[in-house]
């Protein structure tokens, strides 16, 4: 749970600049447990998302294939209820009494012969189709499998790395949460904006060596006295970081 600051605008802009350059301190440590990460929480993500779509897809395949085998069973029902109907059929014209009847039969054989025919070529078709399938499921499974290998592996690795700096991540979220209670509201927001803007997370910096902390552009030395004074807060011209102290011993 988030907690509201303590500090309010009235409070002092050197305590506000110690404030926000403790939570840069803060932050930045947790930003260098996460480098150490590297691309693995991204490549677990990614992975998940990759095996989620393999598994639709085979839950997909498994569908249109079952379909399939339904409609090859009920054309063999078809053929055999055909094939049942011609043998009453002929077994009927042995008792004909005449040539019409006799044809009238050889009509119903003959249709029935002809939807055996077309079941039998429907049959082939999903025969043909089930097998296609089958042979893209099982690919893409054989990908599933290898990817969920590739998934635990790395979740081994990211696992292993978090348990490493839990302890001290766990302490550095704990001291944060304290530090931003010291950051006005209105300070806070600017804080976080440019740390989102800022590529390397840097939005609260030093001047050293008579240059920006962040871009590394030079500082004029009447601006880094109006920083050192401490006065109101000073951004840099050239980057728009909040440049909080000048570090004499540079």
């Amino acid at each position: 749970m988030s907690l509201a600051p303590t500090a309010t605008p009235d409070t002092p802009v050197a305590t506000k600049l110690e404030s926000l350059l403790n939570l840069q301190r803060l932050d930045s440590q947790l930003d260098e447990i996460k480098r150490v990460r590297g691309d693995l929480p991204e490549e677990v993500r990614d992975l998940e998302d990759e095996i989620a779509g393999y598994e639709t897809r085979v839950k997909k395949f498994d569908e249109e294939v079952g379909n399939l085998t339904q409609n090859v069973q009920a054309r063999r029902t078809s053929i055999k209820e055909a094939e049942a109907l011609i043998k009453r059929y002929e077994d009927q014209q042995t008792n004909v009494r005449n040539n019409r009847e006799y044809e009238a039969i050889s009509k119903e054989v003959e249709l029935q012969r002809l939807e055996m025919q077309i079941a039998e070529k429907k049959i082939r078709e999903a025969q043909y189709h089930i097998d296609l399938k089958s042979t893209e499921v099982a690919g893409t499974k054989q990908r599933l499998a290898e990817r969920k290998k590739d998934l635990d592996n790395k979740k081994g690795e990211l696992n292993a790395l978090m348990a490493e700096s839990e302890a001290d991540e766990k302490t550095i979220l704990q001291r944060r949460t304290a530090a931003v209670q010291g950051v006005p509201a209105r300070e806070l927001q600017a804080y976080t904006r440019l740390r989102d803007n800022m590529r390397n997370g840097l939005a609260v910096v030093t001047v050293r060596r008579d240059a920006c902390g962040g871009c590394f552009n030079t500082v004029p030395p009447q601006r880094q006295a109006d920083i050192a004074a401490k006065k109101k807060i000073i951004v840099c011209e050239h980057c728009g970081r909040i440049l909080a102290d000048v570090d004499q011993a540079a």
